[in-house]
C-alpha cells in the first residue's frame, strides 16, 4: 500500500441487471387500460356501423346522378323522371326524390345537385347529424 492511498481489490464481475420480479420489469397493459381501449374502439365500431348506410346511400345517390347527367337529358322532367326510376332499381335510395333535384344549364351541359341531411339516432337522445350534397360533373 502507498502512503494515503488504499489500494481496493478488484471486485468479481457483476450480471449488467440481475432478474428480480417485480413492477420494474413488467411492461403490458393494465385491466383499466384494457377495458378504456375496449371502449373505445367499440363505440368506434358503433359510429361506423351506423353511419356507413348512410355513406352508402350518398355514393349511391351521386352515382344515378352521374349517369343521368352523362346521357344529357332535354328537360328537366326528364331527369326527375330518370331519377326515380333508378330510384325504384337502388334499394338504398329512401331520402330523396326526383323533385329534391336541382337542375341548372352551365356552359351547355346539364348539371344535376342535390343536397339533403340525415339524422343517425346513436343512443337515446343523442343524434348525428350528418349534411351531405354532391353535384353531376
Amino acid at each position: 500500500m502507498t502512503a494515503g492511498k488504499l489500494q481496493q481489490a478488484p471486485r468479481a464481475a457483476r450480471p449488467a441487471r440481475a432478474l428480480r420480479p417485480g413492477r420494474a420489469r413488467q411492461r403490458g397493459v393494465t385491466l383499466f387500460g384494457l377495458l378504456f381501449w375496449a371502449l373505445v374502439i367499440g363505440f368506434g365500431a358503433y359510429l361506423v356501423i351506423r353511419v356507413f348506410p348512410t355513406v352508402n346511400e350518398f355514393l349511391t345517390i351521386k352515382s344515378a346522378i352521374e349517369k343521368i347527367a352523362a346521357t344529357q337529358p332535354a328537360t328537366v322532367a326528364e331527369v326527375r323522371t330518370a331519377f326515380d326510376r333508378q330510384k325504384e332499381v337502388e334499394y338504398s335510395i329512401s331520402t330523396i326524390s326526383g323533385k329534391d333535384l336541382l337542375i341548372t344549364k352551365e356552359n351547355e351541359r346539364v348539371v344535376v345537385a342535390f343536397s339533403y341531411d340525415k339524422l343517425v339516432p346513436i343512443y337515446g337522445p343523442v343524434s348525428l347529424l350528418i349534411k351531405y350534397e354532391g353535384r353531376s360533373k
